[in-house]
């Protein structure tokens, strides 16, 4: 099976004002953007959408850290200082409440959202299972919900609805897994329909998400999959470049055998025959 993916670069196109940051930042602007992606082959449901992020360095050491599993897991964990001191510096609020999910990683939460219609006919995204099922159930509490999120001193992303508990924001949960690298894709949602070629796909999309201050990039992606799941270049390009090496080492031991014989060693200087040859005597 063809993998058939798009990508939708839009964080330049989708902000026509000289001060980025400053229109981003602006809560009053309407950062409502328009992309139009034409297919170029036939698409087989279900398709994925994903957000791609570049320059974005979660693997950063304070980034990581700054979180607590136990907050996320119960309620009724043991330690309010610990997960303070494990949270910081996005832990409480200005008048010392604790905030829940604490932390930079959940503070700095992707909320640009995306609206798709394909020949002018709106197409629904499912945002359900868009997350692994043991996150889910083993570390995102099914009694733990939102409790002063985003009530901290420093703008953060989006925002999370306090009616539902962690282990149902399905969204929170995909983005709290951070990644290894600074250019990396997660999962918004899947489009359950399929598209042909040469349809019109309508992205709608809002442009909140500030990746303006730190000199990074946003794209939209849409991709179908295999058995083997989607599109992935830099495995293929890996494993070319390591046989390649491996290869070229063969090669030039080889040669440095023919050029440069090793001389074959003697059986009478090794230590036992050594020894045998001296007792003799």
């Amino acid at each position: 099976m063809q993998i058939v993916e798009l990508v939708d670069r839009y964080d330049e196109e989708c902000v026509t004002a000289s001060d980025k940051i400053g229109f981003i930042q602006d809560s009053e602007a309407n950062k409502a953007c328009t992309r139009k992606i034409t297919v170029p082959k036939p698409m087989k449901g279900p398709i994925h959408v994903y957000y791609q992020l570049e320059n974005f360095y979660q693997n950063h050491r304070r980034y990581v850290q700054s979180r607590s599993d136990q907050q996320l897991r119960d309620k009724d964990y043991k330690d309010p200082k610990a997960v303070a001191k494990a949270c910081d510096p996005e832990a409480t609020t200005g008048d010392g409440s604790l905030i829940v999910p604490c932390g930079l990683i959940a503070w700095s939460l992707f909320n640009d959202t995306y609206a798709f219609s394909v020949n002018k006919k709106s197409v629904t995204v499912n945002k359900k299972d868009i997350a692994w099922a043991s996150d889910k159930n083993s570390k995102f509490g099914s009694n733990v919900f939102p409790v002063n999120f985003q009530k901290g001193g420093l703008i953060g992303g989006g925002n999370l609805n306090d009616k539902l508990p962690l282990s149902e924001q399905e969204d929170l949960i995909v983005w709290m897994r951070t990644a290894a690298l600074p250019t990396f894709r997660k999962l918004y949602g899947r489009i359950e329909a399929d598209i042909m070629a040469s349809d019109e796909i309508t992205v709608v999309i809002q442009n909140n998400y500030n990746t303006y201050s730190f000199g990074g990039t946003k794209a939209v992606v849409l991709s179908t999959a295999s058995w083997i799941g989607g599109k992935n270049n830099f495995i293929g390009v890996a494993y070319v470049a390591v046989g390649g090496i491996c290869l070229l080492l063969a090669m030039g031991f080889v040669v440095l055998y023919v050029v440069k014989p090793r001389a074959l060693g003697d059986p009478a200087y090794l230590s036992w025959n050594k020894e045998a040859a001296e007792y003799s005597h």
